[in-house]
């Protein structure tokens, strides 16, 4: 889970896949001149190379070529004789360029860390990015310490950090190349609740010749905020009828269902159901059967949806045109929201009182947005990448806010304005000057990846602003912002639109799993001369942004 806000500064992000759920370290590597700057970038027209769509049978179809041909790919790459390749996604663009991404094994093992990309065209390799560029090589595949220590140290850790019911599922081995220096380790998941009662999985990596804790994360996303029409007012939503009942079931946009936990913290609940299609009440109740909480849920899962096909060309968050659900009313008084990979569901708390569903718009897209990251790079939700993977959320929930063109919840680059978790009426952060919210770094420093994700996530939302808007002051949908700069520059913006259509392609096919500052940079600059030249007002655009936060 990852949480909206750092309220306990340990919640954190759910990995997708049993392979991908080793997260790594900050250390994204491009490994090849021409990933650097993809062949014939200069002369590439405007949006040349933005992701196609794909029916659900041609990506299907792309994954299995590449599978297929996942044998031959690692042989061309370099790769050892032990390792091999399985196809994670596929991404290609209007121009034909493949980005197939990978995850890796060595020895039957998964690799954490092991993360690649391989840009295609034309059947020839353009360049490989890589997570990790240090050859995946280990002295032995016998561990010394056991599995059972590796359990008892990851269930100490949980309980350190407040966890209860605690227990673990088991340890499997792994290599583990998060850090440098590829080694035999254990990946053991620990389960219970979290010290805000929010669900746990608590991932630790031990190593397994000497028994020391090289890693953990934990694997659930949280968000917080409020809903309804509390902040969006009276919307459209689509229903389906069965029988002489009215269920609050999306069939346009993948099935998406919203259920009622009523007061639960486990299981999915009731499915919300109507007799006159008419849903909720537009204010705040205690009720455990409230419908003005699924209907926020609900509209924000139908916003994030479009968001993303309208924009991108991408069909849910997998990109399989697939849906997921979102249940409301967890537990009690639960402050927080989140999204949880292991389920494919958005999870709502009702807040301070029962009265606050954590659900507005915005709050609504970013969680859902870290299922997109999660189902792409897979940002280690640690360190450097953990910042990137949070501001990655607040840049999508704030174009799904942009996008909604709501008027009782208009466009901002402010975090959270709606829910008044602070009590002041503040938002949680500030896009335009993190730092206004007393923790955000507005600057990347040698240091910034010790804070928690939440704060270090600045640096990425300030880059985001300034490449958009622009440095210095602006009134924009009403609210007045004023963006610095680390070097006193001055930045023009290039619009919204074009900024995130290159945060959108850096995610989806040039960063990985250890992705930091500096190769953020790199991966937004390649996305930006494949985009739009390297020679390009945007390519530029991009460079001084990074610049103007001290990424250079």
């Amino acid at each position: 889970m990852s949480p909206l806000y750092a309220r306990h500064k340990r919640t954190s992000l759910a990995i997708a896949t049993a392979v991908a759920a080793g997260a790594l370290l900050a250390t994204g590597v491009t490994t090849s001149a021409s990933a650097q700057t993809p062949a014939g970038a200069a002369a590439a027209r405007p949006l040349a190379a933005a992701p196609t769509t794909l029916s659900a049978a041609a990506r299907t179809t792309l994954i299995q070529q590449a599978q297929a041909g996942a044998t031959e790919t690692a042989q061309h790459i370099g790769l050892g004789a032990k390792e091999k390749l399985v196809v994670k996604d596929v991404v290609k663009d209007t121009d034909g360029t493949l980005h197939t991404r990978y995850e890796r094994t060595y020895a039957g093992l998964p690799v954490l860390g092991g993360d690649l990309i391989v840009h295609t065209k034309s059947g020839k390799t353009q360049g490989v990015t890589r997570a990790n560029k240090s050859a995946i090589k280990v002295a032995s595949l016998t561990p010394r310490v056991t599995a059972a220590k590796a359990e008892q140290q990851a269930v100490s850790a949980a309980k350190t950090l407040g966890s209860a019911k605690t227990a673990a599922d088991g340890a499997r081995k792994v290599i583990w190349a998060g850090d440098g220096k590829p080694v035999l380790a254990y990946e053991t998941v620990v389960g219970g609740l979290q010290d805000d009662g929010t669900p746990n999985q608590l991932h630790v990596i031990t190593d397994a010749a000497t028994g020391k804790k090289l890693y953990e994360y934990q694997g659930i996303e949280n968000a917080t905020g409020t809903g309804k029409s509390l902040y969006s007012g009276t919307v459209s939503l689509t229903t389906t009828l069965s029988g002489s009942t009215y269920q609050l079931s999306d069939s346009t946009r993948g099935g998406h269902k919203t259920y009622n936990l009523a007061r639960k913290t486990s299981g999915k609940g009731t499915l919300f159901t109507d007799a006159d299609n008419v849903w909720g009440t537009g204010s705040a109740s205690s009720s455990s059967t409230d419908q003005t909480a699924a209907v926020d849920a609900a509209y924000g899962a139908q916003e994030t949806w479009d968001f993303y096909k309208s924009t991108f060309g991408r069909s849910g968050i997998k990109n399989d045109g697939v849906g997921a659900y979102s249940r409301v009313h967890y537990g009690t008084q639960y402050v927080n929201a989140f999204w949880d990979d292991s389920c494919f569901c958005m999870t709502y708390g009702d807040g301070e009182g029962n009265v606050s569903p954590l659900t507005s718009l915005d709050v609504a897209g970013h969680e859902m947005s870290h299922g997109v990251t999660s189902n792409t790079a897979g940002l280690n939700y640690s360190g450097e990448s953990g910042g990137l993977n949070e501001a990655t959320s607040d840049i999508f929930g704030t174009g799904v806010e942009f996008f909604a063109n709501n008027s009782n919840d208009v466009g901002d680059y402010l975090i959270g304005e709606e829910i008044d978790i602070n009590g002041d009426g503040s938002p949680l952060r500030y896009m335009d000057k993190p730092s206004k919210d007393g923790g955000s770094a507005d600057y990347w420093s040698s240091t910034v990846g010790n804070k928690d994700v939440h704060y270090s996530s600045g640096v990425a939302n300030h880059f985001f602003y300034l490449l958009a808007e622009g440095s210095g002051s602006k009134t924009i949908n009403g609210v007045t912002y004023n963006s610095p700069t680390s070097n006193g520059s001055t930045v023009t913006g290039i619009g919204r639109a074009k900024a995130l259509q290159i945060w959108y392609k850096a995610l989806t096919t040039y960063m990985t799993s250890t992705t930091n500052y500096k190769a953020a940079r790199t991966a937004t600059l390649n996305a930006a001369s494949a985009l739009y030249g390297s020679t390009s007002t945007e390519y530029k655009a991009v460079a001084a942004a990074w610049s103007a936060v001290n990424v250079a």
